[in-house]
């Protein structure tokens, strides 16, 4: 083993099934029996009586919650963190969740798209309810919070927004904020990626007619991000610029659903041109967390614990918009623990070592 693991009393790894019935007419086909993995600490077996804090491990874009758990050569997955943080006293013991949100197109936001599922009920209509039937938790918003990175730390931040009733912390770590910077430069790479899959061919010449007797409303697909969709399907071996594009459609689907369009949703540029349709954009801003929170202050205002951070080399300039979300968030006098470090978005998991025991703390 390259990582000289100390020995602290160890929790206890959990995998129910649980058939969800929200996610059963999913538009994606993807299954609805699905793995739900519970770490439960080692105090759990000790000390038969007592009841403990839940924590909901929301994984990023292209993950799912049993990632989280799979060992690691040169550092510690989740279950080995909480042991070690344990052990040391930083924190108490309380139960972690790994709920398996994987789709079709990578993943999702945690919130509910006709275009996806009903990501966000799955998680507080079924999920949260089956854990506080299966184990000794303390069942109350008071006592259960939810975490995440990247598009987790995002759905941790919109649900403290959307489901203050549910969740009464929430840790985000370099979650998707000020999407002008953060999702809007890529889409040249995205519409160069899905240009391949046009159905004709470009040739050398007057390239012009194609834009001019387009009769496509617009951001509808004129077929090549089906045939992309397809091809990846097929594909065993991502590149990384087709995981990208992959991304971007996600996204298009979570934040512009609309079920009469092909695929389900409605792309905010359009495929030939490159032009921005504002109208598009627009219901992705709707999605913003920057531009969410003065319309979610009173719930905001009454979580136990709000914490965000961000690494101010975020390759996807994340910490701009995590700035501006502090920024908002001290305007309207919400309470919040905000911090940057010196880092990127890559192999961030050591500030668990932060937000974990923030959250304990708020909900014990």
């Amino acid at each position: 083993m390259a990582l000289k693991r100390p020995h602290w009393a160890s929790g206890q790894l959990i995998t129910l099934r649980h058939t969800s019935k929200v996610l059963a007419d999913n538009p994606l086909g993807d299954p609805f029996e699905r793995q739900l993995t519970v770490w439960l600490p080692a105090e759990y077996h000790t000390r038969k009586r007592k009841r403990f804090p839940v924590l909901f491990d929301l994984v990023g874009y292209s993950g799912s919650g049993p990632s989280h758990t799979n060992w690691n050569s040169f550092a510690e997955n989740v279950p080995e963190r909480l042991d070690r943080l344990m052990g040391e006293g930083r924190m108490g013991a309380c139960i972690v969740v790994f709920p398996d949100c994987f789709t079709a197109l990578g993943g999702n936001q945690y919130i509910n798209s006709s275009a996806i599922g009903r990501y966000a009920d799955y998680l507080t209509r079924e999920l949260v309810p089956k854990v506080d039937n299966e184990f000794r938790t303390l069942a109350s918003r008071d006592h259960r919070g939810c975490f995440g990175k990247s598009s987790g730390g995002y759905g941790a931040f919109v649900h403290g927004m959307r489901h203050a009733d549910v969740w009464g912390a929430i840790a985000n770590h370099s979650g998707d904020a000020y999407f002008d910077f953060v999702y809007r430069s890529d889409w040249p790479n995205t519409l160069n990626e899905l240009a391949k899959h046009r159905r004709s061919p470009r040739q050398a010449g007057r390239q012009n007619a194609a834009v001019k007797n387009s009769k496509l409303k617009p951001g509808i697909d004129d077929g090549r991000v089906r045939r992309f969709l397809e091809h990846i399907w097929k594909t065993e071996k991502l590149k990384s610029s087709e995981l990208m594009a992959l991304m971007n459609l996600a996204m298009a689907a979570s934040y512009d659903p609309d079920p009469k369009a092909p695929n389900g949703f409605r792309l905010p540029f359009d495929l030939e041109s490159g032009e921005l349709i504002e109208r598009r954009w627009a219901r992705w801003l709707l999605h913003d967390p920057i531009h969410m929170v003065s319309q979610h202050t009173k719930a905001l205002s009454s979580l136990k614990g709000i914490y965000i951070d961000c690494g101010w080399r975020d390759q996807f300039h994340i910490h701009y918009g995590t700035r501006q979300l502090s920024k908002q968030l001290s305007h309207h006098h919400i309470n919040h623990h905000y911090e940057e470090f010196d880092d990127t978005h890559s192999g961030i998991d050591y500030r668990m070592d932060v937000s974990l025991p923030f959250l304990y703390r708020r909900l014990r």
